[in-house]
């Protein structure tokens, strides 16, 4: 039968979280508060957060008669079991954090484009197909005199376009069109955002599928191993790693970075604009912040995965997961020898003596005075240094960073640039206080800036006039939250 293949697909697809949550008998409403929480808001929230916000809808539902009977907890420990949650532990962080699968962000996407669908054949969606496949045929043809005469065609375009313009004859887009292909822009950028997840989650896979390899491997230097050992980056090198390492430098490259900003900025001052959703709108305003993040984030995963891959390597410690993965299998190997010989209720007569920690009473503890350790006597007073008013004002400019300065700084560079890192104020404002300016920067970009992969160099001059230099953090100002440096 023809369809056989695509039933088997379905079939397996029909057990995957995207198919279970769509057929859910109570899909329409995990959707929705999903939807609600870690999609239209912040795509990431603390343990505690989500339950508190969870919980309160639950109370919601239960008072509409709904049947909701288990606690927020619960039905979150359910939704992570069933993979429509994923749930980490950022660096530095007091709690877990949750977020949505990529099967989850795949089956809001689809409901919210059932509810709210697009034009079945838009005037943008067809020029898109129809630019991308014309230049698709020209930047694969090899023939020199196609090309030249494709491009004297274009010149002959453009200069008629320029000759119509200066006459006062300027096509413009009519509103309806640019507002057809602004929401086409927020569709194809929301796409995009949601590309990273799935890039991260092979990065994932692909992790632990070299570690795997790495395990099973019996020989003292098997494939992978020698890669490793030879210095080479196996996930960087993977294909993912590779399309997304060139779409990250297309990302952060100062060029393509500035042209975004440009677009951005003349679009979102035109009138057609103000027709847009009030989401549409803040999505593209924050258009650039949320690649930068999110593409930061991935980045930032992928050269964990590598390092800790590379550790796992030359540590030695896969040696000790190869020795217990050995252990493992011959166990197995073992029972299955002797699956016929003993019966599953048969019992064994073997002790196995079990581990466990020694108890002891409280009051066996003893209780740490510090008056028992305290030197005899009384402490004496110190002598007053002798100082005045000019000393003191020295060292409170000497120890005290100017935040209010630099705060004037950094707004002055934004007002005249939509992003700026800590290294381009520099360049228009130097340090004035030295190190401290660097230090007060840096503080001030760690609480109201974005933190991207890399580095950048910045100089300033010491308090003996003597030029020093380091690489520090490369954190971006933007100008969206130029109200938080006032």
């Amino acid at each position: 039968m023809k369809a056989d293949k695509t039933i088997a697909t379905y079939r397996r697809m029909r057990a995957q979280p995207l198919w279970r949550l769509l057929a859910a008998d109570n899909g329409p409403t995990v959707i929705g508060l999903l939807q609600a929480h870690l999609y239209d808001g912040a795509r990431s929230l603390p343990a505690s957060v989500l339950h508190e916000r969870i919980g309160r809808d639950l109370e919601e539902l239960r008072a509409r008669g709904e049947d909701w009977p288990r606690t927020a907890q619960a039905y979150i420990s359910s939704w992570l079991a069933d993979r429509f949650l994923e749930r980490r532990f950022p660096p530095g962080a007091s709690e877990e954090t949750y977020e949505l699968s990529a099967d989850a962000v795949m089956a809001i996407r689809l409901v919210s484009g059932v509810a709210k669908p697009h034009a079945t054949a838009t005037e943008s969606r067809l020029a898109l197909v129809i630019n991308a496949l014309a230049r698709l045929a020209e930047d694969t043809d090899t023939d020199k005199a196609r090309r030249i005469d494709r491009l004297m065609v274009e010149k002959a375009r453009i200069e008629q376009e320029i000759a119509a313009i200066e006459k006062g004859h300027m096509r413009v887009l009519p509103r309806t069109t640019a507002l057809e292909r602004a929401k086409e822009i927020v569709t194809l950028a929301d796409d995009l955002t949601g590309d990273f997840r799935r890039v991260r989650d092979e990065f994932e896979r692909l992790n632990r599928d070299l570690r795997e390899r790495i395990m099973d491997n019996d020989g003292s230097r098997g494939e992978v191993l020698g890669s490793l050992f030879a210095g080479v980056d196996l996930i960087a090198d993977s294909e993912a790693g590779r399309t997304f390492s060139a779409f990250w430098r297309l990302l952060t490259d100062p060029e393509q970075a500035a042209g975004l900003d440009e677009a951005l900025d003349s679009v979102l001052s035109r009138a057609f604009v103000a027709d847009l959703d009030p989401k549409d709108r803040k999505f593209l305003l924050r258009l650039t912040r949320t690649l930068l993040e999110q593409g930061g984030a991935v980045h930032e995963i992928l050269q964990a995965f590598a390092r800790s891959l590379k550790n796992f390597v030359q540590s030695r410690e896969y040696l000790e997961h190869r020795r217990l993965n050995q252990l493992l299998k011959e166990a197995q190997r073992a029972a299955l020898r002797l699956k016929d010989e003993v019966r599953a209720a048969e019992r064994l007569e073997y002790t196995l003596e079990l581990t466990s920690s020694e108890r002891r009473s409280v009051s066996e503890l003893a209780l740490y005075d510090p008056a028992l350790q305290a030197r005899p006597g009384a402490m004496a007073d110190g002598a007053a240094p002798p100082i005045d008013l000019s000393t003191v004002g020295a060292l409170v400019a000497q120890s005290e960073i100017d935040f209010r300065g630099l705060k004037a700084n950094v707004r002055e560079v934004l007002g005249q640039s939509e992003q700026a890192s800590i290294a381009d104020v520099l360049t228009v404002f130097p340090a004035a206080q030295g190190l401290g300016s660097i230090v007060g920067l840096i503080a001030l970009g760690s609480r109201h800036g974005i933190r991207v992969p890399g580095s950048d160099a910045v100089t300033w001059a010491g308090g003996d006039g003597t030029q020093r230099g380091a690489r520090i953090p490369r954190i971006f100002f933007t100008r969206e939250r130029i109200h938080e440096l006032v």
